[in-house]
């Protein structure tokens, strides 16, 4: 099943659209952009729950803390 949609895209848009996919795909195009973004984002968010037990860098880089942590360890000599 299909559902009608209206879009508003910006002539600049339509046209490059119209260049890659031509005019009688744009439908098809569309959907396959959506989809793809769609696709994109769950696989974000996925990742973003799994890295729910990471620890939180906050604003500093992971080398920071990695070498912080490296530092911190007793058994490293140096």
């Amino acid at each position: 099943m299909h559902m009608r949609m209206h879009l508003n895209l910006d002539d600049e848009l339509a046209r490059e659209i119209d260049t890659l996919a031509g005019s009688r795909g744009r439908s098809a195009f569309i959907r396959n952009a959506i989809a793809t973004e769609m696709d994109r984002r769950r696989r974000w968010a996925a990742f973003d729950r799994a890295l729910g037990g990471a620890p939180d860098f906050g604003s500093h880089l992971p080398e920071d803390w990695i070498h912080k942590e490296r530092r911190a360890d007793p058994r490293r000599v140096g």
